[in-house]
């Protein structure tokens, strides 16, 4: 039987899902999918979520725990991540799986869409905050100019 997990994470409250303004989300993005490693075809999920990051319409930055991260892409858009309070992610298992599982956007007061799960990369979430702190010190600078 599938179970639908939810985890609410408000943007602002959690730490892995705070957003800089000074880091564009092009930049963001682009630093992910850097920090991405090779495709896998699931990762266990036991329902419990450790924050998220929106990457514009067709990818999703997952935590299921601190120093555990992965980028997921979905088959299309996946309309209101940016305004999320909360995500629900499919799981069969404590398996999430592509091409089968899904992620959906709630609490946007829109439609509830399941954006459908097309890859899963493992992220180096250690890379990942040591190049936002640089992009945060480098914008610093630029601003002092």
């Amino acid at each position: 039987m599938k179970s639908m997990f939810v985890a609410l994470a408000v943007t602002l409250l959690t730490g892995a899902c705070a957003t800089d303004a000074r880091i564009r989300d092009a930049d963001r993005a682009a630093l992910y999918e850097a920090h991405a490693g090779a495709p896998v075809n699931s990762f266990r999920y036991t329902g419990s979520l450790n924050g998220w990051t929106p990457l514009g319409d067709g990818a999703l930055a997952l935590w299921t725990r601190p120093k555990q991260a992965y980028l997921l892409t979905f088959n299309g858009d996946c309309p209101d991540l940016d305004f999320a309070q909360a995500i629900s992610v499919s799981s069969q298992f404590q398996t999430v799986s592509k091409n089968f599982d899904t992620v959906t956007a709630l609490g946007s007061g829109s439609v509830v869409i399941p954006c459908r799960i097309r890859e899963i990369r493992p992220l180096d979430v250690a890379a990942i905050k040591d190049a936002e702190r640089q992009m945060r010190a480098d914008a610093q600078v630029s601003e002092r100019k």
